[in-house]
């Protein structure tokens, strides 16, 4: 396959999945409702294998190789033949020829074939070391969006210098100003990494918002926002624009609590935050969880983007499950694509084929018809999206 042609995703499976629906998922434009930048900088293979490790914040041990897992063989499959290599070369042979490539050519090498038009960029986290969201969409092709991560918002006020007592305040300028950016269509809390879901989520008053702060703000070291009411008061004032709100759920690095991240505990508050739209985000193993609250509550929304290229060939199985009980309105395509840029041509790819072999089982036993197939995958793949952010 010569270089930078992108690979057929059903390649291998083409008589499982009626042919217009196949034809479909193959060009059917995605938006990419929650992605992170690809790296600016040349990685040694040690970066890149960490990288493609969600779990662990160690260095892959000697003994062992991330290309020995569902998301290294998914590489090895699908990524190969972008750089001109054979599907399933080697570790070696792969590390090899990716090593003669820059970040920008890597980028554009790889980025394009994703199919992605639009990208909603989380740029909150190491922004440092990964593209703008404006520069993935030049890599890319399409458009860009970006998410307000709100821990750093409120991180950046407290470093910069803000009086606890004027933080309320301040938190609520910085954040009128950020929503005024056209870009900007969302907002993000990683209260999953923070404190987990399991906290008071009435909405705090500034009297008790400025007495945490200054407990925060006399704590040594950089400033982190782990306070439970200062996360509740950042997602409260959030709601208050009306703009999405994404939540991580389950699945990530050992940061986390992962008994304490089951969506079931956001109970308290989705019963009484306004009904803005709120995106759970990645879900995995709670997706089961995360379709029944879709289903019970107008404003939340969901995907499973983040596992899917962690499972790799058994991706098809996590996302017949998504589909299970959330009405097919509730739910988006993501990525959660960090660093490499592998990984965000891997959510594209394993997708689409676990889209076409789901949908297609059903449409060849005679329980959905191939136009319902297609339009419920333009709803997933895109116009979910659209309406939820207001694209």
């Amino acid at each position: 396959m010569p270089a930078g042609e992108v690979p057929d995703v059903f390649d291998g499976v083409s008589g499982q999945v009626p042919e217009e629906l196949a034809q479909h998922l193959r060009t059917v434009a995605l938006v990419d409702h929650h992605v992170h930048g690809s790296f600016t900088e040349r990685i040694d293979r040690a970066t890149f294998e960490f990288s493609i490790n969600e779990g662990s914040n160690d260095p892959v041990p000697p003994w062992m190789t991330q290309f020995d897992s569902p998301l290294g063989f998914a590489i090895r499959r699908w990524c190969a033949p972008l750089l001109g290599l054979p599907p399933h070369a080697d570790a070696e042979t792969y590390w090899k020829r990716r090593d003669e490539f820059g970040p920008d050519e890597l980028a554009t090498t790889m980025l394009p074939a994703a199919g992605v038009s639009r990208w909603i960029v989380d740029t909150g986290f190491k922004g440092d070391r990964i593209t703008s969201h404006r520069r993935l969409a030049e890599l890319a092709g399409g458009q860009s969006f970006e998410i307000v991560r709100l821990e750093r918002l409120a991180e950046d006020l407290i470093d910069g210098g803000t009086a606890p007592q004027d933080f309320p305040e301040a938190m609520r300028s910085a954040l009128a100003s950020a929503v005024a950016d056209p870009a900007v269509v969302g907002t993000k809390t990683i209260v999953a990494y923070r404190t987990g879901f399991d906290i008071d989520w009435n909405r705090p008053s500034d009297a008790e918002v400025v007495t945490h702060a200054r407990a925060l703000a006399a704590n040594p070291g950089p400033v982190r926002i782990d306070d439970p009411v200062l996360i509740a008061f950042g997602v409260h004032e959030a709601a208050a624009h009306g703009l999405p709100i994404q939540v991580h759920v389950g699945f990530g690095d050992r940061d986390l609590d992962l008994h304490r991240c089951d969506p079931l505990l956001l109970l308290p508050l989705l019963r009484t935050m306004p009904p803005v739209p709120v995106l759970l985000l990645h879900c995995y193993p709670f997706h089961r969880q995360s379709g029944y609250l879709a289903q019970a509550f107008d404003h939340v929304n969901f995907d499973v983007g983040l596992a899917i290229n962690y499972l790799g060939a058994r991706s098809t199985g996590l996302v017949a499950e998504a589909l299970d009980t959330a009405p097919f309105a509730k739910q988006l395509y993501s990525s959660d694509a960090f660093g490499p840029p592998e990984l965000h041509v891997l959510g594209s790819v394993l997708w689409r084929r676990a889209m076409g072999l789901v949908l297609g089982e059903w449409v060849r036993s005679g329980d959905w018809a191939q136009a319902d197939a297609i339009r419920i995958v333009d709803m997933i793949a895109a116009a979910n999206a659209e309406r939820v952010y207001g694209l």
